[in-house]
Formats: C-alpha cells, structure tokens, sequence
C-alpha cells in the first residue's frame, strides 16, 4: 500500500451572476478588499483563506483543494470514484481540474506548476 497524499482546502470560489453587488456586500458586511481581474473575477483579500467571486450563475461555493502534482492527483480522485467535470485546463497562476465525488459535492484541485 502506497502512501496517501494529504490535500488541503487552499481557497473557496463563489459564483455569483451579480458579481458587483457580491463583492459590495462581501466589502461592507466582512471588510473583505478585492483584487479585480476584468469583469468576470474577483480575488478575496482578508477572508482568511484563499477566495474569488466568479460571475456566473449561482451554484454552491467551489471548495479548490491544492495539490504538488495535478496529473497524480487526477488519477488518484477517478480511482477513488469521481466523476470529472472540467479536466485539467491552464489560468492565470497555474492549472486545475473539477469533479464531482459520489456524493454530489463538486471540488476542484489546482497546482502551481505547468505544464
């Protein structure tokens, strides 16, 4: 038996298809500054861990979970049962793949390396 990998939960994404009024709420309810990266993403500052806001349509906040080696880590949540919905795919800071676990929940898992 090999040795398990152990992964942390690295940053929360929101979706949100009014992305000003988010970040306005996040800013006056938390305190929270953002980073503004065009009109489609916003990146959290002061929440206490990694977070964006993404304009798009309303879903549950994506848990991103970060891993050294993407391709293992790829091989390792199919093996365990998930069912891949965004396969590994490059963004500004590195690359990431999405999945669903047999539960429903999906999560994402990114690296800084490229490819």
């Amino acid at each position: 038996m090999t040795e398990q990998q152990k992964i942390g939960i690295n940053y929360v994404e929101f979706a949100s298809p009014e992305l000003k009024k988010t970040q306005a709420f996040f800013a006056k309810a938390f305190g929270w500054e953002f980073i503004n990266y065009g009109d489609q993403y916003r990146d959290v500052q002061g929440a206490g861990i990694g977070a964006g806001i993404e304009r798009a349509d309303l879903r549950a906040p994506l848990v991103v979970l970060e891993a050294d080696d993407l391709e293992a880590m790829l091989g390792v949540v199919k093996d365990a049962g998930a069912e891949i919905t965004q396969e590994i795919f490059e963004f500004p800071g590195g690359r990431r793949f999405q999945f669903k676990e047999p539960g429903g929940n999906e999560i994402a898992v990114w690296s800084q390396q490229k490819s």
